[in-house]
């Protein structure tokens, strides 16, 4: 088994190899297309455990951009007791599923 764990726009995800994964949306990533990530954080690789301090440099993963898609939706409820103010709001986040196609590792 081969996994990563990458930060992107300040969130660690973990990265398995022919796996789907979900990341907040990201509007400059067109659909179709493979995306290179390098803020690799630390990866496994049939035992050997490589952790960088804070990346490491040698290792990236290809990625291709499936689509982009809502999640469920959130509701957001604010209150104030004895004032009579009650506000009920919802909002369904967007998201972008990601297919990890290989891990590159240069020696």
């Amino acid at each position: 088994m081969i996994y990563a764990i990458v930060n992107i726009r300040g969130i660690q995800f973990k990265f398995i190899e022919n796996k789907y994964l979900y990341i907040p949306f990201n509007c400059e990533m067109e659909l179709g297309t493979h995306v290179m990530f390098d803020q690799v954080l630390f990866f496994y690789k049939n035992g050997v455990i490589k952790i960088g301090s804070p990346f490491l440099e040698k290792i990236k993963i290809k990625v291709e951009i499936l689509k982009h898609v809502r999640g469920n939706k959130l509701i957001i409820f604010k209150k104030k007791r004895r004032k009579g103010y009650k506000v009920k709001k919802g909002f369904k986040p967007k998201f972008t599923k990601l297919k990890v196609i290989n891990f590159l590792e240069k020696k």
